[in-house]
């Protein structure tokens, strides 16, 4: 299983660098940060510090989106750094929720996205591609040149597209039941298309934070520094309700049931553990939906998500412990996961 880090870009830049660098001495694969340009610094400047600073370590966005940056200037950024370091970067694009709806517009639609990751793939590999108006190719871009896109999704409809399109699917939450469900829809929609399902690289993103021993004190804590998650992906759940309705069948109620709380949802606090619009988020909804407590439950549910098909583990390390969660996967939880 590979590993990957996931930060946020506040300032300074260069704790960001340093968190990475951390990451890859630990022997995490990826580094992956938010991207919403009015809430953090921008992610592809500082992309290029932590690919100059390390030497294999894998770089993008968790997630970017099609309707805050032109599709061709996203494709020649990420050519560009490929061009400068090699193939080392990746392309994670979902609906834009923080950065679009922080700009007072709403997220992009699935035909949005399904358009973006044609264009945004085929320039970055040096091929054509249809900007609605114009046939343009970058002349400049070599051979070998490559650009995975991998896309966010938790709704039927993006599920199924993720399956057809995409060559990764980010799936923000590592709960055992709907990572199968998920994962299961994804797979399914790959194989209906005529794709190899082994094709699309399966990642789930999670906070994880590592306790000294599962007393009910540090299981508390951990609890505390991780709740925001649940309100993050609260959002996107709302507005699957929005859109399906409850029980349905369209969307598990073991995803939708626990939002009932909710009251609503600030941006200025988006992503963070002090965020207040989390109360609504049981304990239950934290246990399921990341990883906590000592190295050992790490790696036992890690194992357990490796069974269901995930390829990647990516860390969401917001919380008052980031050096440390970083160090003990790379001492404990990543060696033994991968039997090292």
């Amino acid at each position: 299983m590979d590993f990957g880090l996931v930060l946020q870009t506040d300032p300074p830049a260069s704790r960001v660098i340093d968190l990475m660098r951390r990451a890859e001495t630990n022997g995490f694969t990826h580094g992956w940060t938010f991207d919403s340009a009015i809430l953090w610094q921008e992610p592809f400047v500082i992309y290029s510090q932590i690919l100059a600073q390390t030497e294999k370590l894998t770089v993008g966005p968790m997630v970017t989106n099609p309707g805050t940056r032109t599709w061709e200037v996203t494709a020649s950024t990420f050519a560009t750094l490929n061009d400068m370091y090699g193939n080392r970067t990746i392309c994670g694009i979902g609906r834009g929720d923080s950065a679009m709806r922080v700009a007072g517009r709403k997220p992009n639609t699935l035909a949005r996205i399904s358009e973006a990751m044609k264009v945004i793939r085929a320039l970055a590999r040096g091929e054509q591609a249809d900007l609605g108006g114009a046939v343009v190719k970058f002349p400049w871009v070599g051979p070998g040149a490559e650009l995975p896109v991998w896309m966010a999704a938790y709704g039927p409809k993006a599920l199924k597209m993720t399956g057809e399109e995409a060559d990764g699917f980010i799936l923000q939450l590592a709960d055992l039941y709907l990572t199968e469900y998920m994962v299961k829809a994804v797979k399914d929609a790959a194989t209906a298309a005529g794709r190899d399902p082994a094709d699309v690289t399966i990642c789930v993103a999670a906070p994880a934070y590592i306790t000294a021993d599962d007393s009910p004190e540090a299981l508390a804590h951990a609890r505390d520094q991780c709740r925001w998650f649940g309100g993050m992906v609260g959002n996107h759940v709302a507005d699957l309700v929005s859109k399906y309705g409850e029980h349905t069948g369209a969307v598990p109620d073991e995803l939708t049931d626990y939002i009932k709380a909710r009251e609503g949802y600030d941006y200025a606090h988006h992503g963070r553990a002090d965020n207040p619009d989390t109360a609504f988020v049981p304990d239950e909804i934290v246990d399921r939906f990341c990883l906590i407590g000592p190295p050992e439950r790490h790696i036992e549910k890690l194992n357990a998500l490796r069974e269901l098909g995930v390829d990647q583990f990516a860390v969401y390390d917001m919380h008052d412990a980031q050096e440390s969660t970083i160090d003990a996967y790379g001492a404990k939880v990543i060696p033994g996961v991968n039997g090292q």
